[in-house]
């Protein structure tokens, strides 16, 4: 397949992605050149920013958001536990925890290769990820903080 062409597959999709977001009426930065697109939603208690970009080699839609602390250098080992267990199970995407900071983002990852895209994926690309960092945020704020063990976010997630 020829580099024009995923180029020109790319465009299309970050097309459709900025489209889905005026669709809403969000507000967001798009760079054509970089075909990245920024939006952050204000959550039940904490900002959430995202980050989507095209992947023109691979032929993906990449999705990333990276909450708005990072864990303390003591609890980082309870970063990494809490991380660990939210992933299970979730249906798509996963957090990643980088120990050596306690800094976590969420991340999806969809292809459009050989497809054609419909609506209603770019509002799930929209709103799981809103979804879920929601869901998390406060969760790992609170074990950041020490007003939630390990115990209870573990529980609280199986239960």
């Amino acid at each position: 397949m020829s580099e024009e062409y995923k180029l020109a597959c790319a465009k299309t999709v970050f097309r459709q992605f900025c489209d889905a977001l005026d669709a809403r009426g969000w507000n967001y930065r798009a760079n054509e050149e970089e075909l990245t697109i920024r939006y952050a939603v204000n959550g039940e208690d904490l900002e959430m920013t995202f980050l989507a970009w095209m992947d023109v080699d691979r032929e993906l839609i990449r999705l990333i958001s990276t909450m708005p602390f990072k864990f303390a250098e003591d609890k980082r080992i309870d970063g990494a536990i809490v991380t660990c267990a939210a992933t299970d199970g979730l249906r798509q995407g996963c957090f990643d925890y980088d120990l050596s900071d306690g800094k976590i983002n969420f991340r999806i990852v969809q292809t459009y290769k050989d497809c054609v895209l419909e609506q209603s994926l770019f509002d799930y690309l929209i709103d799981y990820p809103v979804f879920i960092v929601d869901k998390y945020n406060d969760q790992f704020f609170g074990v950041n903080k020490g007003m939630i063990s390990i115990t209870d976010f573990v529980n609280k997630k199986y239960n």
